[in-house]
């Protein structure tokens, strides 16, 4: 069994499911400076700067609202789960508001991966004051890896968090993790934005989360389901994994973005549930020597590689590749569509078109734009609902 309330180990991070992945950009600034972004070492040594990052003053402020969370999964107790064995373990949360809900990682509290997840027997939240209470799962979404508890409010004292928004975060941009590596109640690390728009692995064994921000920030396990807090103090990510070799944090960790979080919460205090539309591709990003060797007519889209069978795409006439070629040792499989439009709005890439899709209830019926032996089509297609488990195809 998983150690659920840590950060998930990976030795590589695959994009899989309706968009393919393209984890390669870093994103860029959008005021036109040049001027490279900060690493983390300069905003070490620029801290205490009048009007600069204050990590003292994040902490001060936004450490009140984040939680340790406790989940138990055997018969024994919250002492087993302390001590880090297979009945339970320890995780981070944040406080949303002051009715009593807390947001933290799906994976936090429930253990097994696509139609095989289940939760916690039982979840308790120990607050910075000491405070500790029970807790009871509103819901968790397996795609976004979050999940959402509710606690009575009485006597406590809450601090929620403000939420930012993950679509203007920006490489080099400071931020500060909070949360209980390890154990470790109420720990702060501080590092800068390394990436944005990355993809990272979800519960759902097919799908991946995209839009992901990287950070040198220390992330470690039992960070997962903390906040990741700009210099504002407003929580833009919410901690989910690392990249290691070694099992610890190395610079490389990868936060579920908020604007993703929000969408997610949202579902779940409606109704316990989280749906997501499903197209059912595996394609990938175009660059200009694939274009090249192809001989394909755009340059931006998303170039279909399979299609599920009897999935809403399959059932639409949207073809997938042939057989595999080999191109700079990759295989890719020539000859299917690349879409370039949803509903209207260009996709870039990969992660673009899963990001468009996402957006869309199951059962709706949207417009796709796809280039086809060197014409432009549109094609209306009906998507379905997001499927778990190793029957669900990509």
């Amino acid at each position: 069994m998983r150690l659920l309330a840590l950060l998930v180990a990976l030795l590589a991070l695959v994009a899989a499911g309706c968009g393919g992945g393209d984890d390669d950009d870093t994103g860029s600034r959008s005021d036109g400076d040049t001027k490279a972004p900060p690493t983390r070492v300069e905003v070490v040594e620029g801290l205490g700067e009048s009007g600069g990052f204050d990590p003292k003053a994040i902490y001060e402020s936004e450490a009140p609202g984040v939680v340790t969370v406790i989940s138990v999964f055997g018969s024994g107790g919250v002492d087993s789960a302390l001590g880090g064995g297979e009945g339970g373990g320890v995780g981070s949360g944040f406080v949303l508001n002051g009715e009593g809900e807390i947001a933290t990682n799906a994976h936090v509290v429930t253990t097994g991966e696509g139609g095989a997840i289940r939760r916690a027997r039982s979840v308790f939240v120990e607050f910075a004051d000491g405070n500790q209470v029970p807790a009871k799962i509103v819901g968790a979404d397996p795609n976004a890896d979050i999940a959402l508890l509710r606690i009575d409010p009485d006597g406590l004292k809450l601090r929620p968090l403000p939420l930012g928004d993950s679509a203007s975060v920006e490489v080099g941009e400071p931020v500060a993790a909070i949360g209980s590596p390890f154990g470790e109640k109420q720990s702060l690390s501080i590092g800068v934005i390394s990436a944005i728009d990355r993809s990272i692995q979800s519960l759902n064994q097919n799908f991946s989360i995209s839009g992901a921000i990287q950070t040198d920030a220390a992330i470690n396990p039992g960070n997962s389901g903390g906040p990741l807090v700009d210099g504002e103090g407003r929580v833009v990510g919410v901690n989910q994994q690392i990249k290691t070799t070694s099992g610890g944090g190395e610079g490389v960790g990868f936060a579920v973005p908020v604007d993703a979080v929000k969408r997610s919460l949202d579902m779940l205090r409606d109704s316990g549930e989280a749906r997501y539309a499903y197209l059912g591709v595996s394609s990938v990003g175009l660059f200009p020597q694939l274009v090249d060797r192809f001989n394909l007519d755009v340059q931006k889209g998303a170039w279909v590689q399979e299609v599920t069978s009897g999935g809403p795409a399959d059932e639409a006439g949207i073809r997938g590749g042939g057989s595999p070629v080999v191109f700079q040792a990759t295989e890719y499989q020539p000859g299917g569509d690349v879409i370039t439009k949803v509903d209207g709005h260009p996709v870039d890439d990969s992660a673009d078109l899963a990001s468009r899709i996402a957006a869309f209830e199951p059962g709706s019926e949207v417009p796709l734009e796809i280039h086809r032996d060197g014409e432009t089509r549109e094609i209306k297609v009906r998507l379905a609902e997001r499927p778990l488990g190793d029957s669900a195809g990509r």
